[in-house]
C-alpha cells in the first residue's frame, strides 16, 4: 500500500482509501484498498473500492479524494491508460459513487481529460484530484506539468461533479521548488489558507527538504475572483525518514485531520520474508500556531491509554532506565525541565543488539534520529537531522507502534516519522546524556 486516498466522511464513520495491490509486496496495477473507522484509531478493513478494470483505467487506479453528496459517497480518481496510437501513457480523472461498502465507476469516465488544460500541459503527468464544496459550486485541484515541465496545480469547478470547467493554475513551483507536484490539497485553517503538495524530484536546502520525493505545506492567502493562490515559501511536513502524499479531511467537530504514507519511495526496504509493505501514519490534528502548521495526535488515542507510568523531576547523568518505561506500543512523553549538557539522548526498541537514536543537541537547536541499529540490513538512509529552537525546556512525545516511531516536538510543532523493523523482542528506552538533565516522564501502553 502507499498514497493515503479517499480521506472522508461518510454515513458518520471515516473512510480512508488508499493505493493498493494485492498481489504482491512490490508496485503492480494500482486498486484502492479501504479501511473505515469511529475513532480513527480503531481500523475495520473491507473489500478493495476500486481495480482496474475498464479501458479509461486499465493501468491502475491512481490517487485522489471523496466527499460525501446526496447521492451517495463519490469518489474521484485518477485512471491511468495508453493511448492506442502512441502507447504513451495517459491520465485522466475519473468518478465512481457508492453507499460505503459498494463502488461503482460512473457511465461518464472520465469526467477530466487532459484537453480541457492549455496546449503545452502534460497529459501525462496529470493525477490526484483534491474536490471539495463550496456553496453550490464544486472545486477540484490536480497535479499538472506545464509546458516547460515544471509543477503545479490546475483547478477546476463544477456544479454537479460530472461536468466540468478549467478554471486556470491555482498555484506554480516556479522551477525551483520540486519537478511534478503531486497529491495537492488546500484547505482554510485558522484564518489562513494553506496547500499541501508532494514535489519530487527536491534538492536539499539546509535542513529541510532531504527526502528527494518531499511532503511540503504553503501558507498563504486565496484571492477567489482570480481562482490564484499567493504562497509563502515551502516548509516540510514532517522531518523523519518516512513521510509522503499526506491527505486531510475535516471532521464534523471542525478538525482538520491529516494522514500520510509512512514509507519513502526510494527505501524499498523490508525483511525477508515479510508478507506486507507500506502503513500510514497516525492521524493527526492540525492548528496554525505562530504562522506555523503545528501537528498533534488525534485526541482519540487517549481512549486507548493504559497503564499509566509516571516520574516527576528525575535526574539523567549519563546513561538510565526507569521501571515500568519500555514496550513497542506505547505513548511516552518526556519534558525536558532544565540541565547543563549538549546532547540529550532518547533510544527507543532497544535491546542489547538494537536501537533507534533520537538526539537533542541543544547549543545547535538540531534533533536527529538515527536508524542505524534497527534491524536494517541494506544500504537505505538511517540518519535524519531537523533545526529546532534551541531551548532547554522541550517537550518529545513519542508514539511507537510495533514498526514504527512518530515523535512529536514541542506539541506538534515538528514531526519525524520513522519507520524500524526491529525485532519486537527490542523493547527497552534508554535516556543518555552528557550532562545533566531534569525530566518529567510519563508513559502509556497503547491497548
Amino acid at each position: 500500500m502507499n498514497d493515503p486516498n479517499g480521506f472522508s466522511v461518510y454515513g458518520g464513520k471515516v473512510h480512508l482509501f488508499y493505493q493498493y495491490y494485492p498481489y504482491d509486496t512490490k508496485w503492480g496495477p494500482m486498486h484502492w484498498g479501504h479501511q473505515v473507522t469511529e475513532d480513527m484509531v480503531h481500523w475495520q478493513e473491507c473489500k478493495a473500492a476500486l481495480a482496474p478494470d475498464e479501458e479509461y483505467d486499465k493501468e491502475g487506479c491512481f490517487s485522489g479524494s471523496a466527499l460525501e453528496t446526496e447521492e451517495g459517497h463519490v469518489l474521484l480518481y485518477t485512471g491511468v491508460t495508453k493511448d492506442k496510437k502512441s502507447g504513451q501513457e495517459r491520465q485522466n480523472q475519473c468518478i465512481a459513487i457508492g453507499d460505503g461498502s459498494e463502488y461503482k465507476k460512473t457511465a461518464d469516465c472520465p469526467v477530466i481529460t487532459g484537453e480541457m488544460m492549455p496546449q503545452g500541459f502534460s497529459r501525462v503527468d496529470f493525477r490526484d484530484p483534491k474536490v471539495w464544496k463550496e456553496g453550490d459550486c464544486y472545486y477540484l485541484l490536480a497535479g499538472n506539468r506545464d509546458e516547460s515541465g515544471n509543477g503545479q496545480v490546475v483547478l477546476f469547478s463544477s456544479m454537479d461533479l460530472y461536468n466540468w470547467r478549467y478554471e486556470g493554475v491555482l498555484a506554480h513551483n516556479g522551477g525551483v521548488i520540486g519537478s511534478m507536484w503531486e497529491c495537492p490539497d488546500f484547505f482554510a485553517l485558522d484564518g489562513a489558507d494553506v496547500l499541501i503538495c508532494s514535489p519530487q524530484d527536491m534538492k536539499a536546502q539546509g535542513y529541510e527538504f532531504h527526502n528527494g520525493n518531499n511532503a511540503v505545506y504553503f501558507l498563504g492567502s486565496y484571492d477567489k475572483e482570480q481562482k490564484l493562490f499567493t504562497k509563502e515559501k515551502p516548509v516540510s511536513l514532517d522531518y523523519g525518514l518516512d513521510f509522503y502524499a499526506p491527505q486531510t479531511t475535516c471532521l464534523p467537530d471542525g478538525r482538520r485531520i491529516l494522514i500520510a504514507w509512512m514509507h519513502s519511495w526510494d527505501d524499498s526496504f523490508i525483511p525477508k520474508g515479510q508478507r506486507w509493505k507500506g502503513m500510514m501514519t497516525l492521524p493527526r490534528e492540525l492548528s496554525i500556531v505562530d504562522g506555523r502548521l503545528f501537528q498533534r495526535p488525534v485526541r482519540e488515542l487517549e481512549r486507548y491509554w493504559k497503564n499509566n507510568v509516571c516520574y516527576k523531576k528525575a535526574r539523567i547523568e549519563g546513561e538510565r532506565q526507569f521501571e515500568g518505561v519500555s514496550g513497542r506500543t506505547i505513548d511516552f512523553t518526556v519534558k525536558i525541565l532544565s540541565g547543563s549538557f549538549r546532547e540529550f539522548v532518547v533510544d527507543v526498541a532497544g535491546s542489547d543488539e538494537y536501537f533507534t537514536r533520537f538526539t537533542f543537541q541543544k547549543e545547535k537547536g538540531i534533533m536527529e534520529v538515527d536508524r542505524t541499529y534497527s534491524g536494517v540490513t541494506k544500504d537505505i538512509v538511517c540518519i535524519r537531522r531537523a533545526k529546532m529552537d534551541g531551548s532547554e525546556r522541550v517537550k518529545l512525545r513519542f508514539i511507537m507502534d510495533k514498526n514504527s516511531v512518530e515523535l512529536f516536538v514541542n506539541d506538534g510543532e515538528m514531526v519525524l516519522s520513522t519507520v524500524i523493523y526491529t525485532p519486537l523482542k527490542a523493547q527497552e528506552i534508554r535516556f543518555i546524556c552528557d550532562g545533566s538533565a531534569l525530566v518529567d516522564i510519563e508513559k502509556y501502553e497503547i491497548e
